[in-house]
Protein backbone atom coordinates (compact mmCIF):
# COMPACT_ATOMS: atom_id res chain seq x y z
CA UNK A 1 0.00 0.00 0.00
CA UNK A 2 1.32 3.44 -0.97
CA UNK A 3 0.45 6.24 1.47
CA UNK A 4 1.01 9.94 0.87
CA UNK A 5 1.30 12.25 3.86
CA UNK A 6 0.83 16.00 3.46
CA UNK A 7 1.73 18.84 5.83
CA UNK A 8 -0.28 21.77 4.43
CA UNK A 9 0.97 25.32 4.20
CA UNK A 10 0.74 28.22 1.80
CA UNK A 11 4.44 29.04 1.57
CA UNK A 12 5.61 25.42 1.89
CA UNK A 13 3.55 22.25 1.69
CA UNK A 14 5.45 19.15 2.71
CA UNK A 15 4.75 15.77 1.16
CA UNK A 16 6.02 12.31 1.97
CA UNK A 17 5.26 9.05 0.23
CA UNK A 18 5.82 5.67 1.84
CA UNK A 19 5.09 2.10 0.91
CA UNK A 20 3.73 -0.27 3.52
CA UNK A 21 4.37 -3.97 2.99
CA UNK A 22 3.40 -6.22 5.88
CA UNK A 23 5.09 -4.73 8.92
CA UNK A 24 7.66 -2.83 6.86
CA UNK A 25 7.76 0.78 5.71
CA UNK A 26 9.83 2.22 2.88
CA UNK A 27 10.26 5.86 1.84
CA UNK A 28 9.46 6.37 -1.82
CA UNK A 29 9.72 10.17 -2.04
CA UNK A 30 9.54 13.34 0.00
CA UNK A 31 9.90 17.05 -0.50
CA UNK A 32 8.14 20.39 -0.44
CA UNK A 33 6.01 22.39 -2.78
CA UNK A 34 7.16 25.96 -2.28
CA UNK A 35 5.19 28.91 -3.56
CA UNK A 36 6.41 32.35 -4.54
CA UNK A 37 5.68 34.91 -1.81
CA UNK A 38 5.17 37.62 -4.44
CA UNK A 39 2.37 35.62 -6.12
CA UNK A 40 -1.27 36.29 -5.35
CA UNK A 41 -2.99 33.97 -2.87
CA UNK A 42 -4.99 32.33 -5.65
CA UNK A 43 -1.84 31.72 -7.72
CA UNK A 44 -0.14 30.14 -4.71
CA UNK A 45 -3.12 27.82 -4.15
CA UNK A 46 -3.12 26.91 -7.83
CA UNK A 47 0.61 26.05 -7.60
CA UNK A 48 -0.06 23.77 -4.62
CA UNK A 49 -3.00 22.11 -6.38
CA UNK A 50 -1.16 21.38 -9.63
CA UNK A 51 2.17 20.46 -8.04
CA UNK A 52 0.65 17.96 -5.60
CA UNK A 53 -1.56 16.63 -8.39
CA UNK A 54 1.52 15.84 -10.48
CA UNK A 55 3.13 14.08 -7.51
CA UNK A 56 -0.07 12.07 -6.89
CA UNK A 57 -0.25 11.13 -10.56
CA UNK A 58 3.40 10.02 -10.55
CA UNK A 59 3.18 7.85 -7.40
CA UNK A 60 -0.45 6.66 -7.50
CA UNK A 61 -0.98 6.59 -3.72
CA UNK A 62 -3.70 4.29 -2.38
CA UNK A 63 -4.57 6.86 0.28
CA UNK A 64 -3.62 10.33 1.45
CA UNK A 65 -3.26 11.60 5.02
CA UNK A 66 -3.36 15.30 5.81
CA UNK A 67 -2.52 17.06 9.04
CA UNK A 68 -5.60 18.58 10.66
CA UNK A 69 -5.52 22.29 11.23
CA UNK A 70 -5.04 22.95 14.90
CA UNK A 71 -6.03 26.15 16.66
CA UNK A 72 -3.69 28.94 15.73
CA UNK A 73 -3.53 32.32 17.44
CA UNK A 74 -2.69 33.95 14.12
CA UNK A 75 -6.06 33.95 12.34
CA UNK A 76 -4.52 34.99 9.01
CA UNK A 77 -2.15 31.99 9.08
CA UNK A 78 -4.96 29.64 10.08
CA UNK A 79 -7.12 30.85 7.20
CA UNK A 80 -4.34 30.50 4.61
CA UNK A 81 -3.44 27.00 5.85
CA UNK A 82 -7.15 26.13 5.72
CA UNK A 83 -7.26 27.30 2.11
CA UNK A 84 -4.21 25.15 1.28
CA UNK A 85 -5.94 22.17 2.91
CA UNK A 86 -8.97 22.86 0.73
CA UNK A 87 -7.05 22.61 -2.54
CA UNK A 88 -5.25 19.51 -1.24
CA UNK A 89 -8.57 17.84 -0.44
CA UNK A 90 -9.88 18.87 -3.87
CA UNK A 91 -6.85 17.28 -5.60
CA UNK A 92 -7.53 14.07 -3.65
CA UNK A 93 -11.26 14.12 -4.43
CA UNK A 94 -10.62 14.60 -8.14
CA UNK A 95 -8.51 11.42 -8.10
CA UNK A 96 -10.93 9.45 -5.94
CA UNK A 97 -8.33 9.08 -3.19
CA UNK A 98 -9.48 8.33 0.36
CA UNK A 99 -8.26 10.92 2.84
CA UNK A 100 -7.56 10.52 6.54
CA UNK A 101 -6.78 13.41 8.84
CA UNK A 102 -4.64 13.44 11.97
CA UNK A 103 -3.81 16.07 14.58
CA UNK A 104 -0.19 16.89 15.35
CA UNK A 105 -0.69 15.15 18.73
CA UNK A 106 -1.86 11.94 17.02
CA UNK A 107 1.10 12.02 14.62
CA UNK A 108 3.63 12.49 17.41
CA UNK A 109 1.99 9.73 19.47
CA UNK A 110 2.04 7.29 16.55
CA UNK A 111 5.63 8.00 15.54
CA UNK A 112 7.36 8.48 18.91
CA UNK A 113 4.92 7.08 21.44
CA UNK A 114 4.78 10.51 23.11
CA UNK A 115 2.27 13.19 22.08
CA UNK A 116 4.46 16.08 23.15
CA UNK A 117 7.61 14.96 21.32
CA UNK A 118 9.89 17.64 19.86
CA UNK A 119 10.46 18.10 16.13
CA UNK A 120 13.91 16.57 16.57
CA UNK A 121 12.47 13.48 18.28
CA UNK A 122 9.91 13.04 15.49
CA UNK A 123 12.61 13.42 12.83
CA UNK A 124 14.85 10.90 14.59
CA UNK A 125 12.02 8.35 14.72
CA UNK A 126 11.08 8.95 11.08
CA UNK A 127 14.73 8.31 10.20
CA UNK A 128 14.74 5.11 12.24
CA UNK A 129 11.33 3.81 11.13
CA UNK A 130 12.12 4.33 7.45
CA UNK A 131 15.74 3.16 7.82
CA UNK A 132 17.11 6.38 6.32
CA UNK A 133 20.77 7.41 6.39
CA UNK A 134 19.87 10.82 7.77
CA UNK A 135 16.86 12.69 9.07
CA UNK A 136 14.65 13.87 6.20
CA UNK A 137 14.80 17.54 5.28
CA UNK A 138 13.23 20.05 5.11
CA UNK A 139 11.08 20.01 8.25
CA UNK A 140 7.78 20.15 6.34
CA UNK A 141 8.75 17.04 4.35
CA UNK A 142 9.80 15.22 7.54
CA UNK A 143 6.44 16.10 9.08
CA UNK A 144 4.65 14.78 5.97
CA UNK A 145 6.52 11.46 6.25
CA UNK A 146 5.50 11.30 9.92
CA UNK A 147 1.86 11.87 8.88
CA UNK A 148 2.12 8.99 6.40
CA UNK A 149 3.64 6.74 9.09
CA UNK A 150 0.81 7.69 11.46
CA UNK A 151 -1.68 6.66 8.81
CA UNK A 152 0.08 3.32 8.32
CA UNK A 153 -0.05 2.68 12.07
CA UNK A 154 -3.77 3.47 12.17
CA UNK A 155 -4.60 1.19 9.24
CA UNK A 156 -2.36 -1.64 10.43
CA UNK A 157 -2.12 -1.90 14.24
CA UNK A 158 0.36 -4.79 13.87
CA UNK A 159 2.74 -2.33 12.25
CA UNK A 160 2.71 -0.14 15.35
CA UNK A 161 3.32 -3.19 17.54
CA UNK A 162 6.23 -4.29 15.33
CA UNK A 163 7.79 -0.85 15.59
CA UNK A 164 7.20 -0.07 11.92
CA UNK A 165 10.68 -1.24 10.94
CA UNK A 166 11.68 -2.00 7.39
CA UNK A 167 11.09 -5.62 6.47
Amino acid sequence: MVIMGIDPGTASTGYGIIEQTGSGLKRLDHGCVRTNSSSSPQERLLDIFFSLGKIMDAHHPDSVSVELLFFNRNVTTAISVGQARGVILLACAMRGLPVSEFTPLQVKQAVTGYGRATKQQVQAMVKALLDLDEAPRPDDAADALAIAICSAHHTNPRLAEAGGKNA
